[in-house]
């Protein structure tokens, strides 16, 4: 019970065995746990059929109602710590996120010193698949304004593609945690690095979902203009100096 991949889901039936099968054909033994928030297409229930063959590493939590994606892995995230676990990822059911980088992930944290590695779809290596222009540019523009705002130096602040070490979850106050969407993304390495982790980006190929359809609205947008504001703004006040893990981060 050492690495848990965290994978959130509404309405993902077109997705979710394949995801599932394509981390555990993985040579390394990845538990999954999927939080399934009520979808009404059946997600829940495939997976409950996969649990049969896949007991003691394939788990699900069923909660009634979309509540949001920073919640779910706020959830998940108090499931893993409380079971053991060492090395939590989060991961979209779409393939957004190629599942063979998971070990790539995995190893920046348990070999190269990472606290948090977070595949990047903006350093060297890193690049995007199926964008039209315009969702490139809006990414883009995003990540240079999380970073003019913060000055956090990650150059995808936003990328949900992250792999945390237990004792990072541990020492930041998960019920303080105020986002639920993109700013919830932004939020969590903003924490991380003020308390003094260390964030490791990783190149990645991000694709465009070939099933299924985007969760992206204009309210998740908003949070994220408006959040990364409040999440500047409010470490202003916030004292962390006690908390630092790591003086030279």
């Amino acid at each position: 019970m050492e690495k848990l991949v965290i994978i959130p889901t509404y309405n993902e039936k077109d997705n979710i065995r394949k995801i599932i099968a394509a981390v555990f054909a993985l040579e390394q033994n990845f538990h999954v746990l999927i939080i399934d928030d009520g979808s009404p297409d059946g997600t829940g229930a495939i997976v409950k059929q996969l649990q049969a063959d896949n007991a003691g590493r394939l788990f699900l939590e069923e909660r009634t109602g979309k509540l949001g994606l920073g919640t779910a892995y706020i959830h998940g995230f108090k499931w893993a710590l409380a079971r053991g676990y060492q090395y939590i990822i989060e991961m979209d059911a779409d393939f957004s996120h190629p599942p063979k980088d998971l070990i790539r992930l995995h190893h920046a944290c348990a070999h190269e010193g990472a606290d948090v590695s977070v595949g990047s779809r903006y350093v060297k290596g890193g690049a995007t698949e199926n964008w039209p222009w315009n969702r490139a540019l809006l990414s883009r523009g995003a990540s240079v304004y999380v970073q003019m705002i913060t000055w956090m130096p990650v150059k995808d602040a936003t990328a949900g593609f992250v792999c945390y070490k237990r004792e990072v979850l541990e020492t930041i106050n998960l019920d303080e945690i105020q986002f639920v969407g993109y700013a919830f993304q932004i939020e969590m390495k903003f924490t991380a690095w003020k308390l003094g982790f260390k964030v490791k980006e990783v190149p990645i190929t991000f694709v465009e979902r070939v099933e299924g359809y985007s969760k992206m609205s204009k309210n998740i947008v908003k949070e994220g203009v408006l959040g990364v504001l409040k999440i500047q703004w409010q470490s202003l006040f916030r004292n962390y100096a006690g908390r630092v893990k790591n003086e030279n981060n």
